[in-house]
């Protein structure tokens, strides 16, 4: 199955706001990460955050993990801020156990992680 990955700027605080659909395993996780990577070169200390609305996303593998963990690296390299938000039930307990709340920040809605990661800045 493929992955859609949508982009867009939030209105209220100008973060760059990435909206993969489906699901992010073994079939659509190297596109996913390679959809991600031109927003990610663009990410710096004096660029806005990146946030994931992960409210499109109802499985992700640990192979889709793994390509969250390469884009924390890179967005942390580059001294850019990058986030989670509205993780579907399913997800957010994936994201419970392999504990990667801790590798990501997550927050409940796009909304919240919008206004929290522009303060950051």
């Amino acid at each position: 199955m493929q992955i859609t990955v949508s982009q867009y700027a939030h209105a209220a605080t100008e973060i760059n706001v990435v909206a993969p659909l489906g699901r992010i395993d073994q079939a659509s996780a190297d596109d996913f990460l390679m959809a991600l990577n031109p927003m990610l070169a663009t990410l710096g200390p004096d660029a806005p955050p990146l946030l994931l609305d992960f409210s499109g996303v109802d499985y992700i593998a640990s192979i889709g993990l793994r390509a969250l963990m390469v884009a924390a690296r890179q967005a942390k390299a580059g001294g850019g801020g990058i986030g989670i938000a509205a993780l579907q039930p399913m997800v957010r307990e994936v994201f419970s156990i392999a504990r990667f709340d801790l590798v990501i920040p997550c927050f409940d809605s796009v909304e919240s992680a919008a206004r929290e990661l522009s303060a950051c800045k």
